[in-house]
């Protein structure tokens, strides 16, 4: 089933938004080309278990969620020293970072794999341009993004050179707004060079009104690694894949990824790794939380290729339910073309232990207190995992407020 080009989508608007940004030809024309392609492409695959589709993104309507020309934002970027971080309008209009830009826009993800991703390369209006130099080691590097207005675009491009190293906290709020749906979608594609060390946090925690699309992807050449870290705690509905691509031999990739939801909230959540090349190591670790009425679909793929001698690949997935009304389910999946692999995947869905709950009981700890000790210990194993203090600080307190709800 392709998706119709929604009718309040023109040339005209994607040319305004451009010219606004005082962008290049070759920006416009990629822009031009990902509209044109949106009649012919469909939504992003969704998690499919027997006799059930989780997601419905054909459901959504597009022509009430997407309003190209009234975006609005507070947008922070924090840099570091030695390393560019800036929008992306800046930088393609910069002598020294116009073609590094060029180079490797578009190249992670392609602007035409499916209708959203089409979809934001065409109408972003808020990029962020994050280049750290060969041999330069660089932390605290920050975007923060407000959204105060009916959808918001945003594309984010890392480019990591050689022996370089990089640590990213992004995070999306939503600020003030009279309209009832909202829908917010993000790209971030990086490219992590010989030797280079990328790690990404990513923290989302936008109003229970927005309807929510990410797809963050990087490419890591030889022994290069590039670490994700992905919170989701906000929005009505969210559609998030991080993914990695093992192009480079020795390289590494280790994927976390926290959930917490309640009242209606939908989670479709995919984690997935090529390992195209020998000696390459990847870890996925997620775990999620539901109550009331939330839902959660997870699959993480360990796509182990011809090439990929001697790949260690490792997959952990648990999701606990707090409700009989809550509903989840998980797909992992190993696709193996090597024989020189060692892999593993795993994933659990189960209610809190009624053993526990009643020990604790039987030391005088209310159920609620007790229940909230259990699930703040539940996310143990994955806050563990997460190396940037920030970025876990952050989102143990966003736990504590969604057991204090």
């Amino acid at each position: 089933m392709s998706t119709q080009v929604h009718a309040n989508l023109t040339d005209d608007q994607v040319r305004q938004i451009s010219a606004d940004l005082d962008e290049p030809e070759w920006l416009l024309e990629t822009r031009l080309d990902a509209l044109e392609a949106l009649s012919e492409l469909e939504m992003p695959d969704v998690i499919r278990t027997p006799g059930r589709d989780w997601t419905n993104l054909y459901a959504l309507d597009f022509d009430e969620l997407v309003d190209p020309l009234n975006a609005a934002e507070e947008k922070e970027l924090v840099g570091a020293d030695d390393v560019v971080v800036t929008s992306i309008a800046e930088a393609v209009a910069d002598d020294e970072y116009a073609e590094i830009v060029r180079e490797h826009f578009g190249t992670v993800v392609d602007p035409t794999e499916n209708y959203l991703t089409a979809l934001s390369t065409a109408l972003f209006s808020s990029g962020t341009f994050v280049y750290v130099p060969e041999g330069v080691a660089a932390e605290d590097v920050k975007i923060r993004t407000e959204m105060n207005s009916r959808s918001l675009f945003n594309y984010t491009l890392v480019v990591a050179e050689e022996s370089s190293s990089v640590t990213i906290l992004e995070r999306q709020y939503s600020g003030e707004s009279d309209e009832d749906d909202r829908y917010y979608s993000a790209i971030v594609e990086v490219v992590a060079g010989e030797n280079a060390n990328v790690q990404y946090g990513w923290l989302q925690n936008l109003d229970e009104n927005t309807y929510n699309y990410t797809l963050k992807r990087g490419d890591a050449d030889t022994y290069g690694t590039i670490n994700w870290i992905e919170g989701n705690i906000g929005s009505r509905l969210t559609k998030s894949a991080v993914e990695t691509e093992l192009n480079g031999s020795g390289s590494e990739s280790q994927i976390v990824g926290a959930f917490f939801g309640h009242e209606d909230q939908h989670f479709d959540v995919n984690s997935r790794v090529w390992h195209r090349n020998e000696h390459t190591t990847a870890d996925l670790v997620t775990r999620g939380a539901l109550d009331d009425e939330a839902r959660s679909v997870y699959e993480g793929v360990q796509d182990v290729g011809r090439d990929a001698w001697d790949t260690s690949s490792y997959q952990r997935e648990n999701t606990l339910m707090l409700s009989d009304e809550s509903e989840a389910d998980a797909s992992p999946k190993l696709i193996i073309n090597n024989h020189d692999t060692e892999a593993s995947h795993s994933a659990t869905v189960g209610q809190v232990d009624a053993e526990e709950l009643l020990y604790m009981a039987s030391r005088g700890i209310p159920e609620k207190q007790a229940t909230d000790m259990l699930v703040e210990g539940f996310f143990v194993p994955v806050l563990e995992e997460i190396a940037v203090d920030e970025f876990r600080e952050d989102l143990e307190e966003l736990i504590r407020q969604r057991l204090a709800e």
